[in-house]
């Protein structure tokens, strides 16, 4: 299955999948609002503002697997993203990365190696997956920070040429 035909569903309900973002360049995150790492929303909102017209996007998927980092209801989830960090980019439901039940979107995301070669599990929270326009995915650990010059240069490369 390629990964943009895996369905999805928004915070809010709404199925959607990544064909509707299809001619962009998409950062798909793992987020959590009670993590160490919840800061990187801030980074991650500068990614969106800066790159969004020139066809790229951040999709967030809040995931509680990881210390009950995210336990929060959507409502809660948006309000926190929306007022705390003033993120605008999409945020789909609450999903599992790992697991027996893990989402169909990151089961195949664990095929994706890093820079390093390592494929397998989600680390933590705010693991990214770089999707280009051409469906080639690039993998960014926890720690690796949005505004990282590799990331950078990745979502760079990636931007559709049209755009």
């Amino acid at each position: 299955m390629d990964l943009r035909d895996v369905p999805l569903t928004t915070i809010d309900g709404e199925p959607t999948s990544l064909a509707e973002y299809a001619d962009r360049a998409v950062l798909v995150v793992n987020v959590a609002s009670r993590c160490g790492l919840t800061p990187q929303y801030a980074k991650l909102e500068e990614l969106q503002r800066r790159y969004a017209d020139r066809g790229f996007t951040v999709l967030g998927f809040p995931c509680n697997q990881f210390l009950n980092q995210e336990p929060g209801t959507a409502d809660e989830i948006k309000t926190f993203c929306s007022t705390s960090y003033g993120v605008t980019f999409p945020l789909m439901e609450k999903v599992r990365v790992n697991g027996r039940n893990k989402h169909p979107l990151y089961a195949l995301l664990h095929e994706v190696p890093d820079d390093d070669g390592k494929r397998g599990r989600v680390k933590w929270n705010f693991e990214k997956f770089l999707v280009a326009p051409d469906g080639s995915v690039r993998r960014f650990r926890p720690q690796v920070e949005p505004d990282d010059p590799g990331i950078i240069a990745a979502i760079e490369a990636a931007l559709p040429r049209s755009a």
